[in-house]
């Protein structure tokens, strides 16, 4: 089956979670660099931790749709990611218990200063600029600007969507 190009797919997720994965899996092998945002009844943990894991950039449940599409829309479309704080949260450190961490540093580490390497590390910890700059033993000041500096060599506007993207960067050189 042809998939067709679009700025954003949206994939609704009422189907079985395999079928779901599968069409995620069909729109990424035809378009790489598409970007998914997935509408379900209701969005579980795990089941948005394998979605995040296979691609998706954006999750919504079909009760945040009226009210959240149209500002989702735009931040996926733009490379950013949409995902409820309280699951980003915890897929952040579903992510961490594994063992994935060190090979993210690994893979970016030849394009990044030592002291942003640092910071990185700490981003993926889901610290806050003033716990980074306590641990690192710099201002908060100097931390924003590393975190300035990572946001645009990955190419994303939020913190959030960095963390995103090197935990989806991790799971795609699996």
């Amino acid at each position: 089956m042809s998939v067709p190009r679009a700025s954003v797919f949206v994939v609704d997720a009422h189907v079985a979670r395999a079928a779901a994965g599968a069409l995620l899996a069909n729109i990424l092998d035809h378009h790489p660099g598409a970007r998914i945002l997935v509408v379900a009844e209701k969005l579980d943990a795990s089941e948005s931790y394998s979605l995040l894991r296979l691609g998706a950039k954006g999750l919504l449940t079909y009760a945040e749709v009226r009210e959240q599409l149209k500002r989702a829309l735009p931040l996926v479309a733009g490379g950013g990611f949409w995902v409820p704080r309280s699951l980003l949260s915890g897929f952040v450190d579903s992510v961490l218990k594994g063992t994935g961490r060190r090979r993210i540093q690994a893979e970016v580490s030849s394009e990044l200063s030592r002291r942003e390497q640092e910071v990185l590390s700490n981003l993926l910890e889901n610290l806050a600029n003033k716990e980074i700059a306590g641990r690192l033993n710099i201002s908060e000041r100097t931390v924003k600007f590393h975190v300035s500096n990572l946001l645009s060599k990955f190419g994303v506007r939020r913190r959030a969507d960095l963390i995103l993207l090197c935990f989806q960067q991790r799971g795609a050189a699996s």
